[in-house]
């Protein structure tokens, strides 16, 4: 993810048959919109309304909360439980939409509100967590109702009373007090964080004075250095951008060596005080704090706090999963290496080293000359719009029958935005899905998808889904051509919509992504693997002056070529995924000070055995923004995780139809539409027969 955005209280606040405060000095965010589904009139919401639109949510949320614990009736799920999640429908479709801005176009007024919003959004997530009288009217049901419920209710009764329970309802009155400064404290880092990575990532840029400095670049490339210099002040000429991720795609293709360095150092050392970024101070006190708060609530550190709830457990799972696979990894890793950097010697001279801002470089000569292939001789064939509607929209209208029809009367938060209404295979519309493709400085990095209103029979909601992403827009007038990762992305980041879109739940609370981290991510993955499927494959790979598709010659080199030197991608991953892991796996005493934090990483990754110049986390800790910014402390192993899910659930779609409507139809009945109204286990063991994961289909589709 893709990275989703998640509502900030604890139990999330949900459908409401209270009419909506009123319009409210005209406040366009108070009333309820009249476009189809309910969606967002963004023609008419300005940045000013956000605030006291917030602050009505919170109010009215806080009143309907206050009729449940006065309420004087003996607790019942009627009275409490479904009343409950009855909760804070203003609030919520507010912050949803004022939350999809904060991360998608994030400017100087959206900033400035999202400062004021968050200390309130976090009082009141501790005043709800901490509310003795509604915890105990809960918890009367759970006692004594449980037994009784079945199906969705049990589960949301169940969900309800675990999230107050993590949240420290159980806790001592001084420990509670405890717990709600923590929460404060870090709801203040984060958002400190949310605005220092991007600022010293877009402050990262390259710039370059000589358009001869660019050889390599494809006249594309070098015509969006020149536009990007443009909106970033035009410093110089040109300049190249810093993308989330260590590693910069660019570097495959610039000849200029010591550009590479100045690009691959002005990536690593982003925000690590080297100059005048540094996250490192956040970083330690969050960590500091989050195994605080684990040790608050009687668990050793914050990985065991949190692995609890997933479908891992606990980390002795999670490590000894990682373990089987850095000793299947590690001798493809370092022969790996080993061939690229013989191959550059033979032109560089057996005195080369090969440094990590060298490997993308020779990996891509090396593919060139192997497999007589590059980037550039494919992008012709992803054009973006081909990719969406001939590729990812064509794929979901083959396994599940939707068909998607472009709304040009829905008003979205920027031009660049499409939006479409999904029908499903009866007819009937089911969701409203918009996309947001291309980078700007108001945007973080990345890709993710969420939701401006999630699935909910209750609440007789229909899903909206947006996916986001950060594609580089073409100059006007000429078609935006895609990498295959860039591809692969947009199928991805659909499959979490899918998941979405498809959702078919009574709860708003259990419905749609809103499972497990070390699940979630399943969806998305899997349905990457439509990408690659032939006839899927060939309706949008095609070239966009003569639309004839890609000649079979071509497409077999790009297809073998996707698995080329896999060793890098798999490690990247894995030395990330440890170091989230050891950040919180540590008792508080342990964590390392803002000073020691760079050191820290270094002998996290020796002793696990993945320190490699040459391949180094997919995110350093100064810039991982999924542990640190986002929903994934100690659970970023869940890509990896989700992978071998995924992969053993495309396995049962080839053997089985893996285009087969029936197949598609058995999925989304079983998996997609059931969000976390079973359990996750099941769901997977239901579909595949598996009784847990197989790891060697992870292995085999990385070609390794």
């Amino acid at each position: 993810m893709k990275q989703q955005i998640k509502k900030t209280l604890t139990s999330a606040t949900l459908a409401s048959t209270v009419l909506l405060a009123s319009a409210g000095n005209g406040n366009p965010l108070l009333m309820k919109s009249n476009l189809p589904f309910g969606a967002p009139d963004f023609s008419k919401i300005q940045e000013e309304n956000y605030l006291p639109a917030l602050e009505s949510g919170i109010e009215q949320e806080r009143q309907e909360i206050k009729k449940i614990v006065e309420n004087k009736a003996k607790p019942t799920f009627e009275n409490t439980v479904l009343a409950y999640e009855k909760c804070g429908v203003l609030f919520d479709r507010v912050s949803s939409i004022f939350f999809c801005l904060t991360s998608a176009d994030k400017t100087p007024g959206i900033a400035q509100t999202e400062k004021k919003v968050m200390p309130l959004l976090t009082q009141f997530e501790n005043e709800v967590s901490f509310n003795q009288k509604l915890f105990e009217r809960i918890k009367y049901v759970y006692d004594h109702e449980y037994n009784k419920l079945k199906g969705e209710d049990k589960k949301l009764l169940e969900e309800q009373y675990k999230s107050f329970v993590r949240a420290g309802a159980l806790l001592s009155k001084e420990k509670k007090a405890r717990m709600e400064a923590i929460n404060n404290r870090i709801s203040d880092l984060q958002q400190q964080w949310g605005t220092v990575l991007p600022d010293a990532t877009n402050h990262a840029v390259v710039w370059v004075n000589d358009k001869s400095e660019l050889k390599g670049l494809s006249e594309a490339d070098i015509a969006q250095c020149k536009k990007d210099a443009e909106a970033r002040g035009g410093q110089a000429p040109y300049c190249i951008v810093i993308v989330n991720t260590t590693q910069q795609p660019i570097l495959a293709s610039l000849e200029n060596r010591e550009l590479r360095k100045r690009v691959y150092e002005a990536s690593i050392h982003r925000a690590d005080g080297t100059n005048q970024y540094n996250t490192f101070p956040i970083v330690s006190e969050i960590a500091k704090l989050r195994a605080e708060k684990a040790e608050i609530m009687g668990y050793h550190t914050y990985a065991a706090y949190s692995l609890e709830k997933t479908m891992a457990k606990n980390t002795d799972n999670v490590y000894g999963f990682l373990k089987n696979l850095i000793k299947e990894y590690k001798p493809l890793a370092d022969k790996e290496t080993q061939d690229i950097e013989s191959f550059a010697r033979k032109t560089m001279g057996e005195d080369f080293k090969l440094e990590p801002y060298d490997r993308f470089y020779y990996s891509a000569k090396m593919k060139k000359e192997l497999l007589n292939i590059s980037d550039d001789d494919v992008k012709p064939y992803f054009n973006i719009d081909s990719v969406l509607v001939n590729g990812v929209f064509y794929a979901a209208h083959r396994v599940y029958g939707l068909s998607f029809k472009e709304r040009k009367d829905i008003p979205t938060y920027h031009p660049d935005m499409k939006v479409f209404e999904v029908i499903d295979k009866d007819g009937k519309d089911i969701a409203l899905f918009y996309v947001d493709y291309f980078r700007r400085p108001t945007k973080r990095g990345g890709a993710w998808m969420s939701e401006f209103a999630k699935q909910s029979g209750l609440r007789k909601q229909l899903p909206i889904i947006y996916n986001v992403c950060n594609v580089a827009k073409a100059p006007d007038g000429q078609p935006t051509l895609l990498t295959w990762d860039e591809t692969t992305t947009m199928f991805h980041e659909f499959g979490h919509a899918l998941h979405g879109i498809l959702s078919n739940c009574k709860y708003n609370t259990l419905s749609g992504t809103d499972v497990a981290r070390d699940f979630v991510e399943m969806p998305s993955q899997f349905n990457e693997s439509f990408a690659s499927i032939p006839e899927i494959f060939d309706h949008y790979a095609r070239h966009y002056l003569t639309n004839q598709p890609m000649p079979e010659e071509l497409k077999a080199k790009m297809l073998q070529s996707i698995t080329f030197q896999p060793a890098y991608a798999l490690g990247e991953n894995l030395a990330a995924t440890c170091l989230d892991l050891a950040w919180h796996n540590i008792a508080g005493k342990d964590v390392p000070t803002a000073e020691k934090a760079q050191e820290f990483e270094s002998k996290v990754l020796k002793e696990i055995g993945l320190f490699d110049t040459q391949i180094p986390p997919r995110y350093s800790t100064s810039y991982f923004n999924h542990v640190w910014g986002g929903g994934y402390a100690a659970g970023y192993y869940s890509y990896l995780w989700t992978e071998v899910l995924a992969c053993n659930i495309a396995d049962y779609f080839k053997a089985h139809g893996a285009l087969d409507p029936a197949v598609g139809q058995a999925f989304r009945d079983k998996v997609l539409s059931r969000g976390n109204t079973r359990n996750l286990m099941n769901m997977f063991t239901d579909f595949t027969g598996l009784k847990e994961p197989n790891a060697e289909s992870l292995l085999k589709a990385r070609g390794m």
